[in-house]
């Protein structure tokens, strides 16, 4: 099978990369190494199923020819990370959007007819819901001028090119709605939080909390995600379907530093740093994030094979000296 995989060189797609080529597919990775970097997909390089391309998909001139060339396509490619999304709106609007409505209109000229997966975001929730967060709930965005809001905006749009093709043109899509993802080759040079704390508490330095700590998210391993993903993938039922997709174990930001903190048995300060400070004033966050996943379990079952001790375990040892 062939596989395209657009921000391959990402975390999360590099792993789903690695996945596909150990199941013996042929893989091609786009990534313009924005965000993603070649350290992810350096192992794969010698692998002769293996292709990269470093290119901008709203520029590439090849770009409609590798899209009718793929079986499969994860569209994973976006501007990610709270940091860089507050600094780059607007190159944040043009890559999730323009290069989401590019690669579907190649799509539908291809004569492979590719199954295809859409990366949205939980953050298309936004805030004032009761929990956990169902496919159905209503979509409240807030206010606030350094929130993310550009960035939620930008995958209800690729939502809904991504229905509107399936519509109209008998696209084979699923649109995923992704929860924290979590697990190795992560950073948080853009504000991905779990490493941010495990290099605080590994280095002694003060583990920064934003806000009040109260906030709650749900971590899902990224080696359960690919291969959750995968299942999505061969099952016709998801096509034309809006999945939560991650785990359902929600934790408190409190209780996350504390956990690593006891993991690393790390003498670090948990120390809370108000929002203004962190990303500058006006920015708003969202204080809950538990994926109701009884659709997707209607659809595909799996039994997850990381926990979230499990999962910064991991990560601590990958760190520590041999």
């Amino acid at each position: 099978m062939h596989v395209l995989v657009t921000g391959g060189a990402g975390f999360i797609g590099s792993h789903l990369a690695q996945y596909h080529l150990h199941k013996g597919d042929i893989v091609h990775v786009l990534d313009d190494i924005s965000t993603g970097t070649l350290k992810n997909i350096a192992p794969f390089q010698e692998n002769p199923n293996f292709f990269f391309t470093q290119t901008d998909i709203l520029l590439s001139p090849e770009f409609e020819k590798i899209v009718c060339w793929a079986d499969c396509i994860y569209h994973m490619a976006a501007v990610v990370g709270v940091l860089k999304v507050i600094a780059d709106s607007e190159r944040l609007l043009a890559t999730n959007i323009s290069a989401t409505e590019r690669l579907l209109r190649a799509a539908r000229l291809s004569k492979r007819k590719p199954r295809i997966l859409l990366a949205s975001t939980s953050e298309v929730y936004g805030e004032g819901h009761g929990k956990p967060l169902k496919e159905t709930s209503s979509l409240i965005l807030g206010e606030g001028k350094k929130s993310c809001i550009a960035y939620s905006v930008s995958k209800i749009a690729v939502e809904y090119f991504g229905l509107a093709f399936y519509d109209n043109f008998d696209l084979s899509i699923t649109i995923l709605r992704i929860f924290n993802i979590v697990g190795p080759r992560q950073l948080g040079y853009y504000g991905m939080v779990l490493p941010r704390f495990i290099h605080a508490a590994l280095s002694q330095e003060p583990i920064l909390v934003y806000g009040t700590g109260e906030q709650t998210r749900s971590f899902c391993d990224v080696r359960d995600f690919v291969c959750i993903l995968d299942k999505i993938a061969n099952s016709s039922q998801t096509i034309g379907q809006v999945l939560n997709v991650g785990q359902d174990q929600e934790i408190s930001m409190n209780d996350l530093a504390l956990l690593v903190k006891k993991i690393t048995n790390s003498t670090s300060e948990i120390k809370h740093v108000t929002y203004d400070d962190a990303y500058g004033e006006g920015f708003s966050d969202f204080m809950f994030r538990r994926p109701d996943l009884s659709k997707l379990h209607k659809f595909i079952s799996y039994d997850y094979k990381w926990s979230l001790q499990k999962t910064i375990i991991d990560l601590i040892e990958r760190q520590l000296p041999n």
